[in-house]
């Protein structure tokens, strides 16, 4: 069997996010005190206790959500599950290159905040928009955005067939989605941030990241890891590290990322962190794919049974 771990972005952090597996496994409480102790905040009181305003600032989202994907990938590696293929989506990135030998979990960790507060920087609170679309093709949905006069906007996440995701300025998003409506569009949803990631609009902050990445370590992947902004298989240092520098204005290639690991021989995903917002979309991109998910001790189990019969 060959397994992909796959581990969530931005979105599906929530207050109480690992603190089973922390309570449950000595090696998950050390990743938490590592994290506590490069960030010089108590990143297990923060993720287990909230107050979820103080959470949902992305500089402390990244960090957070990247301790609790690699609580649930330790607990599954001292279970005897290991992966063949990784990936993530945006900021689940850098949780997969933890798992790929490539960056060390500490400065994964202080990258990730680094990288936040760049993010939240980047452009003024109210001027962005990110929202999703239901129902459109991919050539609808560059087509409409290529036509949109008021402003910039373009798609930012390819997550599966149908659901795309638009980022930009405020007006030229609410005028996509009108024009998405109009297309015969069966939803459109603004999303919940104030920042318009994957798009033209972050080019400045790709720069200071790509500044701020000099500052850490990249290896060479030990594992397969598939990145976003290609779809492809990457495993030479320098060029994940201008993978992460692009991926912050590019879209997000999901639905491919998928189908090029599936054609690689990957038959079975684990989502690998809070949510199941990544199972959802493989099951529209890879319906014959089995799927687990793992984020506490209880999923964990289902999972170790499923996967050994």
């Amino acid at each position: 069997m060959s397994i992909c771990f796959v581990f969530p972005g931005q979105g599906s952090q929530h207050v109480g996010m690992g603190k089973d597996l922390y309570d449950n496994f000595k090696e998950v409480k050390r990743l938490y005190n590592d994290a506590s102790e490069t960030l010089q905040y108590d990143v297990a009181d923060l993720s287990f206790s909230g107050p979820a305003a103080e959470l949902n600032k992305t500089f402390r989202t990244q960090p957070c959500l990247l301790v609790a994907g690699m609580a649930a990938y330790s607990a599954l590696i001292l279970k005897g599950i290991k992966p063949s293929v990784v990936a993530g989506h945006s900021l689940g990135e850098y949780s997969a290159l933890v798992a790929a030998g490539s960056i060390s979990f500490r400065e994964a960790v202080r990258i990730t905040e680094v990288r936040g507060k760049i993010m939240q920087e980047a452009v003024p609170e109210g001027n962005g928009l990110m929202a999703a679309v239901i129902g459109l093709d991919r050539g609808d949905i560059d087509e409409i955005c290529s036509a949109i006069k008021t402003g910039y906007a373009s798609a930012a996440n390819y997550n599966c067939p149908k659901q795309i995701v638009i980022s930009g300025e405020r007006v030229a998003v609410e005028e996509a989605m009108n024009r998405a409506m109009e297309s015969g569009a069966k939803r459109t949803l603004p999303l919940a941030v104030s920042i318009p990631s994957h798009c033209a609009l972050m080019k400045g902050a790709g720069k200071e990241l790509e500044e701020a990445l000099k500052e850490i370590t990249v290896k060479n992947a030990d594992i397969a890891f598939v990145n976003n902004t290609d779809a492809r298989f990457v495993s030479i240092a320098e060029e994940i590290r201008r993978s992460l520098v692009r991926q912050m204005s590019q879209s997000v290639l999901w639905e491919d990322c998928i189908k090029t690991i599936v054609r690689s021989g990957v038959d079975t995903f684990i989502e690998v962190g809070p949510g199941k917002a990544l199972s959802g979309l493989i099951r529209k991109i890879a319906p014959s794919a089995t799927i687990f998910s793992v984020e506490d001790t209880e999923t964990l189990n289902k999972t170790i049974s499923a996967i050994r019969g």
